[in-house]
């Protein structure tokens, strides 16, 4: 999907009028200029921003980088006069530069601006972006930094509640395509990436617990999430999500479709909207990347998505994504510390008993049996690098081994069954499943990078 756009062709005769001949600028009209104007417009525009010497311009500025039709050196120029910096000429490079300038605070009128650009774009963008919740006392997260994402709200369809089918109707899966699968309470459900990649939104319900399977193709990971939130004023229902079209740091913004707030789709909590600020925050569940004949081997009982989704998708293996999920490079912009992982090297990651811990997906390819720790729980991760599959339970006092055989033992010689639920062993003790996902590097890092550990191997 190409997701770069020029968008004043759009806009053609619907701003600026005469200004060319106007003697002056204000804030409006110079970010109006910035967008609409036409080559002297912008020219007068842009002087009049370096004359007032103000780095609160940068936000308007490099948002107009990506949308303006004008050369790229006009605007680097102008931005390195206010700012300081002297970072290049591409929008790309200079989203970077102001993800790591927190304190380059935008002028009070660019919220209007982006609003309004946005809206113009997609008129339903103006549901999650109503001056009311653009105040930065209101955001978790800057405005500056949020990004379109190529398409319009629902432009990403979500699959709601879809038609699942039993293994031996299935004949479009191969065994070797990748499946998320979740098991609650008994219900075990198979569904395809190459399927959930043109929705990256499913919301179901299985085994009797609302869900929302978030998967952001961008980072990589596919997060599980109870929807029902207990102990929320006001409302009983689950929540049911949707993809806004909108980007934040290259990760989803999902919504939801009750009060249209924006959600990182990351950390399962709001950060636009009416639902910012009161303690909302979804709890996850355990889902497993696995393959098709793998996960059908392991759990016969389980249903599939079917493949009529009710939309018209190329959904064969190794389709959707294909060039991205190829290459090492970031569709969008966001910094990342690749000392210790390339951007888009796979980790799994946990965040329970109070921390957050990520292992690197290699790791498993010398030890398919991780032992270790988290928040001072003692855990046990069972990874296949080839495949992506990692489940974490929870290990108590007991280490573990795979045999010649590959049968899962303790260090006292029992041996261990592995269910969706949990480890058990002859004597049903039952060590439990923890919850946690695949993520590329770059989303880990960005949301967590200051606070996770990653686990380095002895």
């Amino acid at each position: 999907m190409n997701r770069r756009v020029f968008i004043s062709s759009l806009m053609a005769g619907t701003a600026l009028g005469n200004m060319a001949r106007a003697q002056g600028f204000d804030i409006v009209t110079a970010q109006d200029a910035l967008i609409f104007g036409d080559g002297f417009t912008l020219f007068k525009a842009l002087e009049w921003i370096r004359e007032r010497g103000s780095d609160d311009m940068a936000a308007s500025i490099i948002q107009a980088m990506r949308f303006s039709r004008a050369p790229a050196n006009m605007f680097a120029e102008t931005l390195t006069s206010i700012t300081g910096a002297n970072v290049g000429f591409d929008w790309f490079d200079w989203m970077l530069w102001q993800e790591q300038n927190p304190q380059v605070v935008p002028h009070p009128l660019f919220s209007e601006f982006k609003r309004s650009l946005y809206s113009r774009i997609d008129p339903n963008f103006d549901d999650f972006l109503k001056p009311e919740y653009l105040a930065p006392e209101n955001m978790d997260i800057r405005l500056e930094e949020i990004t379109w994402g190529g398409v319009k709200k629902d432009g990403i369809p979500s699959l709601d509640q879809p038609r699942m089918t039993i293994p031996e109707a299935i004949t479009y899966m191969r065994d070797d395509d990748l499946v998320f699968g979740v098991s609650i309470n008994g219900d075990v459900r198979a569904y395809p990436l190459r399927i959930l990649g043109w929705h990256e939104m499913l919301n179901d319900v299985i085994g009797g617990v609302p869900v929302a399977l978030a998967y952001c193709t961008l980072c990589g990971s596919g997060i599980l999430y109870e929807t029902a939130v207990a102990g929320l004023a006001g409302r009983d229902a689950p929540f049911v999500f949707g993809s806004s079209g909108l980007l934040y740091r290259s990760n989803k913004l999902m919504f939801d479709r009750e009060t249209n707030s924006l959600w990182n789709q990351f950390t399962g909590k709001p950060v636009v909207g009416r639902l910012v600020g009161i303690g909302v925050e979804l709890k996850q569940h355990p889902v497993v990347i696995t393959t098709w004949g793998a996960w059908k081997s392991q759990n016969p009982l389980t249903l599939v998505l079917d493949l009529d989704t009710g939309y018209v998708r190329d959904y064969g293996s190794g389709v959707v994504y294909k060039d991205y999920f190829a290459s090492q490079d970031l569709m969008f912009p966001v910094v990342v510390n690749e000392t210790k992982q390339k951007a888009k090297e796979y980790v799994f990651g946990i965040r329970e008993f109070g921390a957050s811990k990520a292992w690197p997906l290699a790791a498993f390819l010398d030890s398919p049996v991780i032992n270790d720790t988290i928040g001072g729980k003692s855990v046990v991760l069972l990874g296949n690098a080839k495949t992506r599959t990692v489940r974490a339970y929870q290990r108590d006092a007991f280490d573990f081994m795979r045999d010649e055989d590959g049968v899962l033992k303790s260090q006292d010689g029992e041996t261990w069954i592995e269910t969706e639920d949990g480890l058990t062993n002859a004597t049903d003790h039952v060590l439990p499943r923890i919850a946690g996902h695949i993520a590329y590097w770059f989303a880990w890092n960005s949301y967590l990078g200051a606070v996770s550990e990653i686990y380095t191997p002895n």
